[in-house]
């Protein structure tokens, strides 16, 4: 019989500790950044304050600073395992949608508000995460700073 608590590195089992707050989600890994979305948006559904998601990288930590800059997930941090490390992220309730958008469409400046009808439910609610030449910001400070880019993710 299988042991419930371990994830087999070949397939797409998923961990889940039994816990009233915490989510915690060992998968193997294709796009790093839509698994921690799928994760993310699966723990706000359940309810559970926190959720621990592996692995983390440098634009997985620049979203979700982001993210945290625009209230939209609590503080997060960073457990160090040796191998890809582990982000343990405070939910608080204030995403009702987010994802990561596939492919990442280049938008110049003047084409932003197709990509914003697109993805985002009404002008001026949530925001889309741009990867631009001064780095990772949302499409309002990149318009701002007549910055084009690479569209990553949206969440409202």
């Amino acid at each position: 019989m299988k042991n419930p608590s371990r994830a087999s590195p070949y397939t797409n089992e998923v961990s889940v500790q039994a816990s009233a707050n915490v989510g915690i989600f060992i998968m193997t890994v294709n796009d790093p950044m839509a698994n921690v979305f799928s994760n993310i948006m699966n723990c706000e559904k359940i309810g559970k304050n926190q959720v621990l998601v592996k692995p983390s990288s440098k634009l997985i930590k620049k979203v979700l600073t982001l993210l945290q800059e625009k209230r939209y997930i609590g503080a997060y941090d960073e457990i160090k395992d040796g191998r890809g490390d582990i982000l343990n992220i405070a939910l608080i309730g204030a995403i009702n949608i987010c994802g990561v958008i596939k492919p990442h469409y280049s938008v110049k400046l003047n084409n932003y508000t197709k990509y914003e009808k697109r993805y985002l439910p009404a002008n001026g609610f949530g925001i889309l995460v741009v990867s631009t030449p001064k780095g990772v910001m949302t499409h309002e400070q990149a318009k701002e700073q007549k910055l084009g880019g690479r569209l990553l993710a949206y969440c409202y």
